[in-house]
């Protein structure tokens, strides 16, 4: 049986989880708990090296890269359930979407998240505690990023990323108004991948995505999340609380 590592159903996370329960395929889903760093735990770097969630398991193979999960599941198992086109021009028009939510989309939202949510694990841990936990971290970039998150990130990359984040959710909203869906006149992986990043930030950008501003985008949001495997998916997998504790 399919076996996925992952956190909640939020950002990468989603993107295989969806596409599972979309496609209907049976699976075995692991949570790892990222409060506890268990992506960055020794049995889970024997799995991926790289330390990152989702991850994978198809028999004695591991596939990582959330996006390329999608695809190979699309590929791997296909089903009565299609979220990729025949077309050739309206796949490419698809994986635009998807190669644009990976390398830029993501990546500014992200950047926000961690400010919001991260920074407060990073900042629980003691001085010796957080330099033992780098040391577990393989990626350098990745310690770089949890020391930003730590130590707090320079107001001009956060104002730089709010610029992107206002550039992204107009240019989504900009097709969106004008279209059902993101690529190919249907839904695809490209609705996957970027309903991961963007869902739930009509709460958490309202000031950017809202009904008066962003219409398209709103209905768009709305529209995925009364999908029965969509619902599903929330139901059954509960999402992680990263912010700070509740007083």
């Amino acid at each position: 049986m399919l076996k996925l590592y992952s956190f909640g159903p939020g950002a990468n996370s989603l993107k295989p989880l969806l596409t599972l329960y979309e496609k209907g395929l049976e699976f075995e889903g692991i949570r790892l708990n990222p409060a506890k760093f268990e992506h960055h735990s020794d049995w889970f770097k024997a799995i991926n090296p790289r330390g990152q969630v989702p991850a994978l398991v198809d028999g004695d193979r591991v596939i990582t890269e959330s996006t390329v999960i999608c695809e190979y599941l699309e590929d791997k198992y296909p089903t009565e359930v299609k979220l990729r086109p025949d077309d050739l021009a309206d796949r490419a028009e698809m994986r635009v979407w998807t190669k644009w939510v990976d390398e830029y989309f993501c990546w500014c939202v992200s950047t926000i998240g961690w400010h919001r949510g991260v920074s407060h694990m990073a900042k629980a841990l003691s001085d010796e505690e957080f330099e033992e936990h780098l040391k577990k971290i393989p990626i350098p970039e990745q310690q770089v990023k949890w020391r930003r998150a730590r130590e707090g990130f320079p107001q001009d990359l956060l104002d730089e990323e709010m610029r992107k984040i206002a550039v992204s959710v107009r240019r989504l909203d900009d097709h969106l108004r004008e279209h059902e869906w993101l690529g190919g006149g249907m839904y695809t992986l490209a609705d996957i991948c970027n309903f991961a990043i963007a869902n739930g930030m009509q709460h958490g950008f309202a000031d950017l995505v809202n009904e008066a501003d962003t219409p398209g985008l709103v209905r768009w949001i709305a529209q995925i999340n009364q999908r029965p495997a969509v619902q599903r998916m929330f139901a059954e997998v509960p999402m992680e609380r990263l912010g700070p504790p509740k007083e």
